[in-house]
C-alpha cells in the first residue's frame, strides 16, 4: 500500500467508528488544549468528567487564569500527575497576560507555552488551526510501528526522530486535523496495545505486523522507569475542632497539595510509631492515641510505590494554643474540617479520610 492509501483508509474508517467526545465538536484552542492536558497519561473515561468540570468552572482561559492555584489543584484531585495542574494554571496565566487571552495560532509559537510539548502543540495547531503538523503519541507509535514494521525503540531519540519523519510524510495537506484524530482513534479502538482487533482491521491486508505475526511485539520500547518504594507514617492530629496539616513542598511528589505531618521510613516493614521522633515529640501533649497502623494504604505512581500507615492522635481542646504554637514552629497549619475538604489533597489522603467517615 502506498503512502497515500494509508491516510485514505484511516480517513474512511474514522467517521464510521469515532467516539462522540465534546472536544471534537469545536475548534476553540482553549477547549482543545484543556482536553489534551487532562488526557495526558489518563484514560478518556477517567478524564471526561474532569474535563466537563473544568469547562463548567472555567469556560474561558481568562477565568482559569484568575482562579487561585489551590482551587485548580482541588478540582484536579484524584487525576494524578499534579504538575500538569500547576502547568495548566501557569499556561492559562501566560496566555491571558502575554497573548491577551488568545492562544498562538501555530506550532512553533505554541511550544513556548508552559507545559506544552511537541505532541500538545501539534494537536492544538492541527485541530484548532488546521496546520499540517503530525501528532505523535502512544497510539500513533503503535499504529505506525505495526503497519510499517518499524522495530526502532520508540523511547530513544533516534526512534522518535524516525517516527516523526514518517508521520510528517503521511499527513495529508487538506485534512491534517481529521487525519491526526483518525490515527489516534484507530490506535485507541482498533490497533490496541493488547488484543488488537486484527480480524476487522481495514489495514490488515497490507500490515507488516499482521503478516509477520509481530502484532504482540511491536512497537519496541526498551527504556524502563525505575520504580522506588517509599514508606510513610502519617500523624493524623486533632485538637478541638482543628486538624494539623502541612502543604507539600516543591521538591517532592504532590507539590502544593495538603497532607498530614509524616515520618518516612526506609522500609514498609519498619513503619512503627514508637520509632517516630514526631510521635514521641507529640507525647508532650498527652494525646489519646488510636493506632491505625494495622491497615496499610498502597498507592502506585508512575515511578514510585508508596506504602502508608496512619496513627491518629487526639489532643485536649484546651491545649490548642500550645498546639498552634508548636505547629507554627514545624511549618504545619491548623484547619477545620470544612477547610480541609476544600483543599487539594493526594488521593491517598482522600482514601484514608473516606475510610474514617
Amino acid at each position: 500500500m502506498t503512502f497515500s492509501h494509508f491516510p485514505h483508509k484511516l480517513l474512511h474508517w474514522y467517521p464510521q467508528n469515532k467516539r462522540d467526545l465534546p472536544w471534537r465538536n469545536t475548534q476553540n484552542p482553549y477547549i482543545i488544549w484543556l482536553s489534551e492536558i487532562i488526557l495526558q497519561q489518563t484514560r478518556v473515561a477517567q478524564g471526561l468528567p474532569y474535563f466537563e468540570e473544568f469547562v463548567r468552572h472555567y469556560p474561558t482561559v481568562q477565568e482559569l487564569a484568575k482562579a487561585p492555584v489551590e482551587e485548580v489543584l482541588r478540582l484536579w484531585q484524584g487525576l494524578g500527575y499534579y504538575s500538569r495542574a500547576r502547568n495548566l494554571h501557569q499556561c492559562a496565566r501566560q496566555v491571558s497576560e502575554e497573548f491577551d487571552g488568545n492562544f498562538p495560532d501555530n506550532y512553533k509559537a505554541l511550544l513556548k507555552l508552559k507545559g506544552v510539548g511537541q505532541y500538545t502543540a501539534a494537536a492544538i495547531a492541527s485541530f484548532a488551526f488546521k496546520e499540517k503538523v503530525a501528532v505523535l503519541d502512544g497510539n500513533v507509535f503503535r499504529v505506525l510501528s505495526r503497519y510499517f514494521g518499524i522495530d526502532s525503540d520508540i523511547s530513544s531519540p533516534k526512534g522518535k526522530k524516525q517516527f516523526q519523519e514518517l508521520a510528517d510524510k503521511l499527513i495529508p495537506s487538506g485534512q491534517p486535523d481529521e487525519y491526526n484524530q483518525a490515527i489516534m482513534e484507530f490506535g485507541a479502538l482498533q490497533c490496541t496495545p493488547k488484543r488488537a482487533d486484527c480480524l476487522h482491521c481495514p489495514l490488515r491486508d497490507s500490515c507488516y505486523a499482521y503478516a509477520n505475526d509481530q502484532v504482540e511485539t511491536l512497537p519496541v520500547k526498551i527504556k524502563k522507569t525505575k520504580v522506588t518504594t517509599r514508606a510513610f507514617l502519617y500523624h493524623d492530629i486533632d485538637c478541638g475542632n482543628k486538624k494539623i496539616v502541612k502543604t507539600r513542598g516543591p521538591k517532592d511528589i504532590w507539590q502544593g497539595l495538603t497532607d498530614f505531618p509524616l515520618v518516612e521510613f526506609a522500609d514498609p516493614e519498619k513503619i512503627d510509631p514508637e520509632n517516630s521522633d514526631l510521635f514521641q515529640e507529640l507525647q508532650a501533649f498527652k494525646p489519646l492515641i488510636d493506632y491505625k497502623s494495622e491497615k496499610t494504604y498502597k498507592h502506585i505512581l508512575s515511578h514510585q510505590k508508596i506504602f502508608s500507615n496512619f496513627v491518629s492522635l487526639t489532643i485536649a481542646s484546651e491545649k490548642l494554643p500550645e498546639v498552634k504554637k508548636w505547629a507554627d514552629t514545624k511549618g504545619y497549619q491548623c484547619c477545620d474540617a470544612d477547610q480541609l475538604e476544600a483543599l487539594g489533597k493526594p488521593q491517598l489522603i482522600v482514601r484514608y479520610l473516606n475510610d474514617k467517615k
